[in-house]
């Protein structure tokens, strides 16, 4: 089974930033698109960043201008820049792969997430 490591999460203030990073195998990352996908407690987890293996990018509309995916071919990574980070940002993050045609569908299963938490 592939796995998906999460990382970089952490309590951070209204305004600041974190950057989060996902680890899998190489075929998986080079062969597929990722996705960064979050979810907020009493909400269905949601799309956020995605990035196929061409390097073409898309966002949620909430987080436009505000995140930025990007990847690491050589060390299998794809990260998460958040800034300007607001409370509704609040949840635990998870990415995952897919073909990049439908970022809601995804093919791997689903790892422990990183938790990020917005406040004051």
């Amino acid at each position: 089974q592939v796995q998906l490591v999460e990382s970089g999460g952490g309590l951070v203030q209204p305004g600041g930033s974190l950057r989060l990073s996902c680890t899998t195998s190489g075929s998986r990352f080079r062969n597929n698109a990722m996705g960064w996908y979050r979810q907020a407690p009493g909400n269905q987890r949601e799309f956020v960043a995605g990035i196929t293996s061409l390097g073409k990018t898309n966002y949620a509309d909430s987080v436009k201008g505000r995140f930025t995916i990007s990847k690491d071919n050589a060390k299998n990574t794809v990260d998460l820049q958040m800034n300007s980070l607001k409370p509704e940002d609040t949840a635990v993050y998870y990415c995952n792969y897919g073909l990049g045609n439908n970022w809601n569908l995804v093919l791997g299963s689903w790892g422990q997430g990183t938790q990020v938490t917005v406040s004051s």
